[in-house]
């Protein structure tokens, strides 16, 4: 495999291994911490490599940059959302969360991709945190 030509970075406060450990935990499978230190972690989520700093408090998460998790189903929704808000973290509205350390996710389903083109799924997820499939589909007009 070639390596990763760009890799995210991101800034904790002191838990840079430990979040490296809680995230891999999550995303199982091809997912994995590659090295920590007392500075640093780098690790895998999906194939997709990650290098987690122990840069200290001057620096924190916010909501312009975020990880878009694509969901096959609601029980991939369901498990990911419930995981990632564990410990301390909170929900937000469209699908969106803050895990513990304050780094923002969208654990969003595929259909909500397909459906985006009927404004009534559009205002049914503006009313929504977790995303709901059955709940989409009702605004669309179709199964529940």
């Amino acid at each position: 495999m070639a390596e990763q030509k760009i890799t995210t970075f991101l800034w904790f406060d002191t838990q840079a291994e430990e979040a490296a450990k809680f995230y891999v935990s999550i995303f199982k499978g091809d997912s994995k911490v590659i090295s920590a230190n007392p500075m640093s972690a780098t690790f895998e989520l999906a194939g997709q490599r990650y290098l987690a700093l122990n840069g200290g408090p001057s620096r924190k998460f916010n909501e312009a940059i975020s990880l878009f998790v694509s969901c096959e189903d609601q029980a991939e929704v369901d498990r990911f959302w419930d995981a990632l808000i564990a410990g301390g973290g909170s929900p937000s509205q469209c699908g969106w969360l803050k895990d513990k350390y304050g780094l923002s996710w969208q654990i969003i389903p595929k259909r909500l991709m397909e459906l985006m083109g009927d404004p009534k799924v559009v205002q049914a997820m503006l009313g929504m945190q977790k995303i709901v499939v059955a709940d989409l589909e009702r605004a669309h007009g179709g199964k529940s």
